[in-house]
């Protein structure tokens, strides 16, 4: 296959959505579309949706996308992260089945990691899945599970051998959450919202055809998957935003912003907001104190670096190099940013920044920062897994003393 050239791919994406954007279309037809031509997820190989594009091009798909303010493929959501993780382990009969459908946004998915007595050490799950014959039966309770209330799918990490060592006994799912035997509660958090929910499994069923690889190989399946979540930066950018944006099109849009997006609308805020800091300092007067200003130095220099150890990121992705030390380094920076910025927005917003409402600074914002940013610091792996990582697998230090080798039903827990 010739390689083709940026103009290339900017003159046929342009000329196809000059053909086929429609605003009076249906959000499914469009998607349908996508599916059918490979644009909404390009980088996908063509017998999936896709088109087989490098990775460094997709950029030039979403800045066409843009710049004619069509809709692309939903963005948020473990949808897109399943389906990489289909792409590199799953059958053609789960790509067949599961894959399309991500694209369209008829089913949504959830991902089923975290339990009571195993968050950061994911390979310490005790959700068990016993083989009857026909179906796995699973039983067992996972928490922390962002979106479970309303999604479809979600893939599970379950224990299939007790007499293994804990990393080999593992099995990777995809799992039916509309079934019976499977219960969702939320879970209310300290800034109002409720993104997350229990889920509890009383002899869910999983068909053998929905085991993803094989046997006993889920924590590698798993790895994959925390990989792909941590460098998560493809596919089809969200639509521009200039214009006036009407039609049947955007109007289904926002009611899906609305609501499958809703659990994610607050991610902002626990990431710190550091693009408020300068203008709230100026807005407040904070500007002049001259300890503020060396905070918001501070900060923005951490912030900053990040943003370049991140693009550095990107551009080894888009050159198809594999994945090195930037994805536990910037998990790890993201906290130590999110904390500085919780720190700079109390300094210039003072005892005001605990208010609440729409006469509270920046109708809550600010209040809802300061309490969602302690979430950056456990969401997506501890910061000290990170440290941990990052030293035995970076640095290359001596590992930790471990203390839970052998049969998985021997090592103590809790």
């Amino acid at each position: 296959m010739s390689k083709i050239s940026e103009a290339e791919v900017r003159a046929e994406v342009r000329q196809w959505l000059a053909e086929n954007w429609n605003t009076n279309l249906s959000l499914l037809e469009w998607r349908n579309k996508l599916a059918d031509s490979g644009w909404g997820m390009p980088q996908w190989p063509k017998e999936w949706y896709g088109r087989g594009l490098p990775v460094a091009l997709v950029r030039v798909v979403e800045e066409e996308f843009a710049a004619a303010g069509a809709v692309g493929v939903l963005r948020g959501g473990i949808g897109r992260l399943a389906a990489a993780v289909l792409l590199e382990h799953g059958t053609d009969y789960q790509k067949k089945k599961f894959l399309r459908r991500i694209i369209t946004a008829e089913d949504t998915w959830c991902q089923l990691f975290s339990e009571p007595g195993s968050g950061s050490d994911l390979a310490g799950a005790t959700t068990r899945a016993d083989f009857d014959g026909t179906n796995w039966i699973i039983n067992g309770q996972k928490v922390w599970t962002t979106s479970a209330h309303h999604a479809k799918y979600g893939t599970l990490l379950a224990r299939t051998d007790w007499d293994a060592p804990k990393h080999e006994g593992l099995t990777y799912f995809i799992l039916d959450l509309k079934q019976p035997g499977v219960e969702v509660r939320p879970l209310r958090q300290m800034n109002g919202h409720a993104s997350f929910n229990q889920v509890f499994f009383t002899d869910a069923k999983v068909p053998p055809e929905h085991l993803v690889s094989t046997v006993g190989n889920g924590w590698q399946v798993a790895v994959t998957t925390l990989a792909f979540e941590r460098r998560f930066a493809d596919g089809t950018g969200a639509p521009s935003r200039r214009g006036p944006r009407e039609g049947r099109i955007y109007e289904e849009e926002r009611a899906e912003t609305a609501t499958v997006m809703e659990p994610y609308k607050w991610y902002p805020q626990r990431a710190g907001r550091v693009d408020l800091v300068i203008e709230r300092a100026k807005e407040t007067g904070a500007n002049r104190d001259p300890n503020v200003r060396q905070e918001i130095a501070r900060l923005m220099t951490l912030a900053r670096s990040a943003e370049w150890t991140a693009r550095r990121a990107r551009a080894a992705q888009r050159q198809g190099k594999p994945q090195g030390p930037e994805g536990s380094l910037g998990k790890l920076a993201a906290s130590h940013i999110a904390r500085a910025a919780a720190r700079v927005h109390t300094m210039i917003t003072g005892t005001a920044a605990m208010l609440t409402g729409t006469d509270s600074p920046r109708g809550g914002t600010i209040a809802e920062i300061l309490v969602s940013v302690p979430a950056v610091s456990i969401a997506g792996g501890t910061d000290e897994i990170q440290r941990n990582i990052i030293a035995e697998r970076v640095l290359d230090l001596p590992k930790e003393p471990r203390f839970d080798t052998g049969p998985f039903r021997n090592v103590r827990r809790n």
